[in-house]
C-alpha cells in the first residue's frame, strides 16, 4: 500500500525533507509564544526558561508533523 503523501518537498530541482519546514514553523511558534509568555510575565513560574521552550518547540514540532504533513 502507497502512501498519498508526498516523502519530500520540492522547490525547483531542490528536494528537502518535510521535517525542515516542520521544525521552522515549530520554531517560529515557539518564539511567539516565548514572547507571549515574557509579556504577560508567565516565565517567571518556571525554574529554566530555555528547557521550556525546547519542550514547547518539539510539541509544536510533533503538532506541525501530526496536522500538516501527514506521514
Amino acid at each position: 500500500m502507497s502512501n498519498p503523501w508526498p516523502h519530500e518537498l520540492s522547490l525547483g530541482d531542490l528536494y528537502l525533507s518535510p521535517v525542515i519546514p516542520a521544525v521552522l514553523l515549530g520554531f517560529v511558534l515557539a518564539g511567539v509564544t516565548a514572547l507571549l509568555m515574557n509579556r504577560f510575565k508567565l516565565t517567571r513560574w518556571f525554574y529554566a526558561p530555555s528547557y521550556i521552550f525546547l519542550a514547547i518547540w518539539l510539541l509544536y514540532i510533533v503538532l506541525v508533523d501530526k496536522m500538516w504533513i501527514h506521514f
